[in-house]
């Protein structure tokens, strides 16, 4: 009998200490699970007299891992479009161009919460160009095309920085985020002696997105 008082004994007062425990563990444990949204995309260029935005989409998943009780790491994995219509004016030949490429993208970005629901998240990011189309009218028939981009004459690996926000509310989460592309889009290219870049410029997207985690 005293043996079981002892062993009741001893199992509430270390009750607490796991429960506490087990709390304390849970905190630390990354939240794993999948996102998507929609993109506004454009890009920075001075070839062109119009920049219009392309609507697109993400989807992919992330993590968010606990540093501190306000700071968090959140690497993410996903398939981007990006693109942009171009219009072009010059004294040999006007129309637009209709650019559209499709990118694996990972960011690794570092979260602070400013409020209990609330965060702030920016960093750097690196695309792999998978491929893409293009569409052009001009005013001379020639021009006038469309097809999929050879992308040995991109830059298949883009970098840059991204900054958002977001509201967690239980799993779900509920952002927006901007990325600023901070390399060429185009590579160099030679004809008849004359180097160009097609398109000479860098990607910029806007994005809303949904976020739900599955632990």
């Amino acid at each position: 009998m005293k043996a079981t008082l002892k062993t009741i004994a001893a199992i509430l007062l270390l009750t607490p200490a796991a429960v506490k425990a087990q709390t304390t563990s849970n905190r630390i444990l990354p939240r794993v699970g999948i996102k998507a949204g929609l993109n506004a995309s454009n890009f920075y260029t001075d070839d062109v007299t119009d920049k219009n935005m392309m609507s697109g989409f993400n989807v992919g998943i992330f993590m968010k891992a606990p540093l501190t009780k306000h700071l968090s790491l959140m690497p993410e994995l996903y398939y981007t479009t990006k693109g942009a219509e171009l219009t072009y004016n010059n004294s040999v030949i006007s129309g637009t161009g209709r650019f559209r490429l499709n990118y694996l993208e990972v960011p690794i970005l570092l979260g602070i919460n400013v409020f209990r629901n609330i965060n702030v998240h920016a960093g750097p990011y690196v695309s792999y160009l998978l491929d893409g189309s293009a569409k052009g009218t001009s005013n001379v028939s020639l021009f006038d095309f469309q097809k999929n981009i050879d992308v040995n004459n991109y830059n298949r690996m883009e970098g840059g920085l991204a900054l958002g926000a977001a509201i967690d509310i239980a799993k779900l989460s509920v952002g927006a985020r901007y990325y600023y592309g901070m390399t060429d889009i185009g590579r160099s290219q030679q004809f008849n002696g004359v180097t160009y870049t097609v398109p000479n410029a860098r990607n910029s997207v806007f994005n809303i997105y949904l976020a739900l985690a599955l632990n």
